[in-house]
């Protein structure tokens, strides 16, 4: 899923097997439609006794099902003079750097101030509606607290041709995350099945089985402070991550996984870094993760011009790297 937050999580024991799974769980839970259900099986959000349910027409076999409902969103948003940093625009799409602290669409505790009230006002009629009233125009997300570059559509042929890039990952998307310590070796491939967490369905994990197949590409840019013992992990360090699937929180569970969360991650970010590299969070004033969006690319859907944006971290994480840098 791709709102995690406040999820409703529905229950029940299946003890019938041999049937379609998502025919046995239209009938576990009636007030959900057998489409409706398929999605939310492809989204992750289906578990067997606390294992990712991976397919709907796989057979059924007993256990506990749960299923996690993400909330819905106000129905019709309205437009919002907000301050846009715009990287391109034209009849088609625009493309946009988002700060953090922006939600991506409205949902429940966001339901002003969001980038899709943001474009409403910005390209008025011209949105694209293919992503439904709550979402126009969004073919994908950053995190709230997630600040970088974003692209919209303005027409449908830019909304399916979009789509279809993200969804066969032929877009270039590259990350700076400053980290807890480093992942080691200092370069390398994170492959992991990601889905959600069967402790706390609010959180996204690294599963040994069911998920879906997360692909990230890292290497460490710079280190910052010496090593609290000998042979051991730097203070913290800067990471440039390049995505090759868009799983929810990838980038974010990978970095844990490898005992390196993202700094300033309320969510992921297990265990508390060194004093000197608290004081620095406190005196650059980051209350977020410390993760941008810094690059995207991509081939036009309408015109096939190449394009291809770069931005910086904003100044919370500039300031926090100037003084990890004095470490």
């Amino acid at each position: 899923m791709t709102d995690e937050d406040d999820a409703t999580v529905l229950t029940a024991r299946i003890d019938e097997a041999g049937v379609r799974v998502d025919k046995a769980l239209t009938k576990a839970f009636p007030e959900l439609s057998r489409a409706r259900l398929q999605a939310l099986i492809v989204e992750g959000a289906v578990t067997r006794d606390d294992q990712p349910v991976s397919s709907g027409s796989s057979k059924a076999l007993p256990g506990l099902y749960q299923v996690a409902i993400p909330p819905v969103a106000p129905a019709d948003p309205q437009p919002e003079n907000i301050s846009l940093t715009v990287l391109f625009e034209d009849t088609d799409l625009i493309v946009l750097d988002k700060p953090a602290g922006m939600a991506a669409h409205p949902a429940p505790g966001n339901e002003t101030g969001t980038l899709v009230n943001a474009l409403l006002a910005h390209c008025g009629d011209s949105l694209s509606g293919i992503g439904g009233v709550a979402r126009p125009g969004i073919v994908h997300r950053l995190d709230k607290d997630t600040s970088g570059v974003m692209v919209a559509a303005k027409s449908d042929r830019a909304h399916a041709g979009l789509s279809a890039l993200f969804a066969t990952h032929d877009i270039e998307r590259t990350y700076i995350a400053l980290t807890r310590g480093a992942p080691d070796p200092a370069k390398g491939r994170i492959e992991t099945l990601i889905g959600r967490s069967s402790s706390d369905r609010k959180k996204m994990a690294v599963l040994r089985s069911g998920g879906r197949q997360a692909i990230t590409d890292y290497v460490v840019q710079q280190t910052f402070g010496q090593p609290a013992r000998a042979g051991g992990p730097p203070l913290a360090a800067r990471v440039a991550c390049t995505l090759h699937t868009g799983r929810t929180h990838q980038i974010r569970v990978h970095l844990a996984s490898r005992g390196a969360p993202i700094l300033g991650d309320p969510v992921y970010g297990s265990g508390s870094p060194s004093i000197p590299v608290r004081t620095a969070i406190a005196e650059a004033g980051l209350t977020r993760q410390a993760l941008h969006a810094a690059v995207l690319g991509f081939v036009h859907p309408v015109t096939g011009q190449s394009l291809r944006f770069e931005t910086a971290p904003p100044a919370d994480m500039r300031d926090l790297e100037h003084l990890l840098a004095e470490l």
